[in-house]
């Protein structure tokens, strides 16, 4: 077990499978005490089940910190803030939150429906929102913590894709707000696109060119959560994490005394 997050409290959306899963296994390993969340539901959002988060919950194969499950809805209020709220009722505090958890619900524009929409950008969109929410006013008080959403480059548009994509532009602009919002309180917020192989990009109709796995994407996560990359001022920043390759996007700062850096190397 390394040490990298030693005495860190992170939660993790979505974390029963996939990037989710990769993330708080990595954070465990590296010191993290992990709440580690997931509705279980199927990729377009049905069929709940508790046994996803409980499961991951109790698998470290590497060893790590201790892991408490709550499968509660993040797409609600109440959801969100449960999730926060059992870390410091567990751990006497939060000092990460990733919001890894999605559906999928692909219909072209012109057949869309209410039912195909809404809950695509009430689990990604509003589900980071009401887990940030109630994890930035704990951050507030402590002066200090860590908010990482998971975009898309599907931001930029998709052909089937209006509610996913509307999703995850409204999560980098969420997290844009909260870098500007929150410095002054000493709590940080970046986003990361990635291009692993998951069950959701197990249906993109083309083939990706450069494609890695959530383990690639769960090692940037974690310097993200690191106070090395606090002290850098990393905030406010998208990147884009293709195997062992990361790039990061434009962006733009300077409101509220916000300094928005980009990670070297």
């Amino acid at each position: 077990m390394g040490n990298f997050l030693a005495g860190k409290v992170v939660a993790v959306t979505g974390a029963g499978r996939g990037i989710g899963r990769a993330v708080a296994l990595a954070a465990a390993a590296e010191g993290a005490r992990v709440v580690v969340n997931d509705y279980g539901v199927a990729m377009d959002g049905a069929s709940p089940t508790s046994e996803i988060a409980e499961g991951s919950s109790r698998r470290d194969p590497r060893g790590g910190g201790e892991a408490v499950a709550v499968a509660d809805d993040i797409s609600t209020m109440a959801g969100g803030q449960r999730v926060v709220d059992v870390a410091v009722s567990s751990f006497g505090r939060i000092d990460g939150v990733v919001c890894v958890a999605g559906i999928l619900r692909e219909r072209m524009l012109f057949n869309m429906s209410e039912e195909e929409w809404d809950p695509v950008v009430a689990t990604h969109l509003k589900g980071t929102f009401t887990v940030f929410r109630a994890a930035s006013a704990v951050m507030r008080q402590q002066r200090g913590g860590t908010l990482i959403g998971f975009t898309s480059g599907n931001h930029q548009g998709s052909v089937s894709q209006a509610n996913y994509s509307a999703a995850k532009g409204g999560i980098i602009s969420l997290v844009r707000s909260a870098a500007l919002g929150l410095n002054k309180y000493g709590v940080t917020a970046n986003a990361v696109a990635p291009v692993a192989r998951t069950r959701m990009s197990a249906n993109v109709p083309v083939e990706l060119a450069e494609i890695g796995s959530p383990e690639d994407v769960a090692a940037l996560v974690v310097y993200l959560l690191s106070e090395r990359a606090r002290e850098e001022g990393i905030t406010g920043q998208v990147y884009t994490v293709a195997g062992p390759k990361i790039g990061v996007g434009a962006a733009s700062g300077g409101e509220g005394g916000v300094c928005l850096r980009r990670l070297d190397g």
